[in-house]
């Protein structure tokens, strides 16, 4: 008998349904957990690429003026090429109108916009989830072609938000009341739902979307709510790798992460799990994994709360690129108080994120890095903070070096152990390769460091040569 009250909810990338063969590959990873007797959810992502040509096609509209119905053709042909595949021809009309409504719709939404000459959060949301709307009941339309019995599930139904739209944010209660309401009578009739990611809904009905990895934040939610047995997000890779395989071949799958750790490798660069979609579930206990829908008996990746370190071991290494490192130097910085706070209060003002931060002991240099693109921004910004300052010469100079990239060495098991940053920076000697400025927080899980652009990918390797050797 399938166990309904623990089900598993298994969540696919846009990757993993793409095209006929990749949706044919997801179908039959939720087929051959049916037949094991797993009782099932499922979340799917919009096709490959195609929320990219929605909102794309969002913003020229704006910005010309004028509607490009070509980009609406090309989502319809790229929905329509897996309907004449995976569908017998007496199961296509139902799906086929229902993707011609979603398309005509964004149509009309375009043109509107294109009148308008801009595009309102709302419209944003609106038009960001036609793609999971025509996805899942597709991806339902063809599990029933394979004689399992699914049911299509637009999360607007079941996932309640606030208005900040583009990155809403969850009524985690309301939702999970919900969520059981509509989908434990479809698990109980064991009926596979297949719910749309990425999308919620405000109480007055007005579609939302959960930002970075919504449709991971789905999966999380409904796994929290389901009190599921495990929670699967697959994608096109086996698991978490230890470093990007396009530079370092010898990359290895990553058997096991603690939640902080998946926190540091998403934050500095890596293409895993962001840290907030998969909170719900962690703190409820629940396992989740990282698996690869096109080698599913593959290596994977198991998230925990916390996992046992390995005493003197790293797990990753992590790579940005085009940063800039920008200084903000003085003799008459030293023991002033506030300078700091200033520096980065003018920062904030030009919403830039910092990706790495260093100071001298001696206050007379605070050192942080950016993206590239920010640096000019920033560096008029911080002259302006401190122009009182600069013409006093208290502060000699406010300076950017470009282009550098951070890369980022994590895992719990250099926690307290002696040794672990001076074997690191003597292999980077040893591969040649110069450290400009260096981080490390208190927690120890992760150091990170910045070097040239041109020494990048030496540095990643180099450091993953170490990570194996203590592995």
């Amino acid at each position: 008998m399938k166990n309904v009250l623990h089900p598993l909810v298994l969540k696919f990338g846009g990757t993993s349904v793409g095209t006929p063969e990749a949706m044919q590959q997801a179908v039959s990873v939720v087929c051959n957990e049916v037949k094991r007797g797993e009782s099932v959810v499922v979340v799917t992502s919009a096709l490959s690429g195609v929320t990219n040509l929605l909102l794309e096609a969002t913003e020229r509209a704006a910005e010309s003026g004028q509607a490009d119905p070509q980009v609406a053709d090309r989502i319809a042909m790229a929905h329509e090429a897996i309907i004449n595949a995976l569908l017998p021809p007496n199961r296509r009309e139902t799906v086929q109108r229902l993707i011609t409504e979603r398309v005509q719709a964004f149509l009309r939404l375009l043109e509107a916009i294109a009148v308008l000459g801009e595009v309102t959060p709302r419209a944003y949301d609106a038009i960001a989830s036609l793609g999971e709307r025509m996805s899942a009941p597709l991806f339902a339309e063809v599990l029933r072609a394979r004689d399992v019995p699914s049911e299509y599930v637009d999360a607007a139904e079941i996932i309640r938000t606030d208005a900040n739209f583009r990155n809403a944010q969850p009524n985690f209660e309301l939702s999970a009341s919900l969520i059981n309401s509509r989908l434990r009578p479809l698990l109980n009739a064991e009926t596979v739902p297949v719910v749309t990611g990425f999308i919620g809904a405000t109480e007055d009905g007005l579609t939302t979307t959960l930002g970075r990895g919504g449709s991971d934040y789905t999966a999380a939610l409904l796994g929290a709510a389901l009190q599921a047995r495990e929670v699967n997000i697959y994608t096109d890779v086996n698991g978490v790798m230890s470093a990007d395989p396009r530079i370092v071949p010898k990359a290895r799958t990553l058997p096991r992460l603690s939640y902080r750790e998946v926190a540091e490798l998403a934050y500095f660069g890596a293409k895993v799990l962001h840290p907030k979609t998969i909170r719900p579930v962690i703190e409820r206990g629940i396992p989740l994994r990282v698996r690869n829908t096109f080698n599913p008996k593959g290596d994977d990746t198991l998230i925990v709360p916390r996992s046992e370190a390995t005493p003197g071991t790293a797990k990753a290494v992590t790579l940005i690129r085009n940063l800039s490192l920008i200084t903000v130097e003085g003799r008459g910085m030293l023991g002033v108080p506030g300078v700091a706070a200033r520096t980065f209060a003018a920062v904030a003002q030009t919403d830039t994120s910092v990706v790495l931060i260093t100071q001298a002991s001696s206050e007379q240099s605070i050192t942080f890095a950016v993206a590239a693109d920010a640096a000019g921004k920033v560096v008029n910004a911080l002259e302006e903070a401190f122009k009182a300052e600069i013409e006093r010469r208290d502060i000699d100079r406010v300076a950017a070096v470009t282009p550098i990239a951070v890369v980022t060495v994590v895992g719990a098991g250099m926690q307290h152990t002696v040794g672990v940053a001076g074997r690191l920076f003597t292999a980077l000697g040893k591969a040649g390769v110069n450290i400009i400025a260096i981080a490390q927080g208190s927690s120890e899980v992760a150091i990170s460091f910045a070097v040239d652009e041109a020494d990048a990918e030496k540095a990643v390797r180099a450091v993953h040569r170490l990570t194996m050797a203590s592995a």
